[in-house]
Parts: structure tokens; C-alpha cells; sequence
């Protein structure tokens, strides 16, 4: 398996994966997310690929026909905060691992090459957020050594 920047040529397979994910949190939370749809439109992509600051990465094999996986990933720096200190972080913004080959350590390479991918690029720490109601996530990002942070909470009303 490669682990590579995304490129334009890889929307379409971003696009399937993108409806995979979305699918999970629909089910989950169905007042939240709207079903049979995607986060980004296919300029909103064009845009995120080609700029330093948001790399997507992809998993794939032999050739660029399938993508296994994609992560979504954001520099931040809070250098104009009066109470976070200055460092700079990698956030993933979205971790996704087609469905059909979960299970195969697809989402652990991406993710210890997301980590790589921080270090080098003098990251303090790489932060995520998870949905409460995706429970296999949390497992999984547990068991890649994440512990929580900050807590996101909520009452509908």
C-alpha cells in the first residue's frame, strides 16, 4: 500500500469515500447530518488539494484506480491567542477507510503517516475531533494512543 498527496485525479474516488463517512454519521445522528450526501463540492476538493496548508492524504495500492483511505488534514497555530500558547498542530479533519477493507490496518497506516507527516513538519501535537455516536472511531483512535483533550457536549432542546 502507498500513502501519497491527493491529487485533482483522485475526486472521484475522494467523492465515494466522502459519501461512505458522511453515511456513518447520518445513521448516527440523522438530525445533525443530511443523508445521500458529501462534505465538499468537487471546487471546494480542488481548492483543499492544492493548498500547503489543508494536505489530504491517500491510501491506495498498485495504482491510483482505488482509493482504500483519505485523511484530511489542517495546519493550525493559535500565534495571536491571548491564552493558547503559539504551537503549531496537524488536525485531522477527516479519517476515512473504505468499508470494504476496514479491519486491515489501512487506518493505522494513514494514521502513523499523518503523525510522520506532523513531525517533520515541526508539529507540536495532531488533534482530532470524534463523533460521540461513532463508537468504532473511538475505539480505533484509542487504540492509536489518542486520549481526549476537550469534550464537546450538548442538550437539544
Amino acid at each position: 500500500m502507498k500513502i501519497e498527496r491527493a491529487q485533482e485525479s483522485d475526486i472521484k474516488e475522494i467523492n465515494r469515500l466522502l459519501f461512505q463517512v458522511l453515511e456513518v454519521h447520518h445513521k448516527g445522528r440523522p438530525d445533525l447530518f443530511k443523508g445521500n450526501s458529501k462534505k465538499y463540492t468537487d471546487e471546494q476538493l480542488k481548492a483543499i488539494i492544492n493548498d500547503d496548508n489543508t494536505p489530504i492524504f491517500v491510501a491506495f495500492e498498485n495504482d491510483r484506480q482505488k482509493i482504500l483511505g483519505y485523511a484530511f488534514c489542517i495546519f493550525e497555530s493559535h500565534e495571536k491567542s491571548n491564552i493558547l500558547t503559539p504551537i503549531k498542530t496537524l488536525y485531522i479533519d477527516d479519517l476515512c477507510v473504505d468499508e470494504n477493507v476496514r479491519g486491515k490496518h489501512v487506518g493505522k497506516q494513514l494514521y502513523e503517516h499523518v503523525l510522520d507527516f506532523a513531525k517533520k513538519n515541526g508539529c507540536y501535537n495532531v488533534t482530532l475531533n470524534v463523533w460521540s455516536c461513532n463508537t468504532n472511531a473511538q475505539k480505533f483512535y484509542e487504540k492509536m494512543g489518542l486520549v481526549p483533550y476537550k469534550t464537546g457536549m450538548e442538550k437539544i432542546l
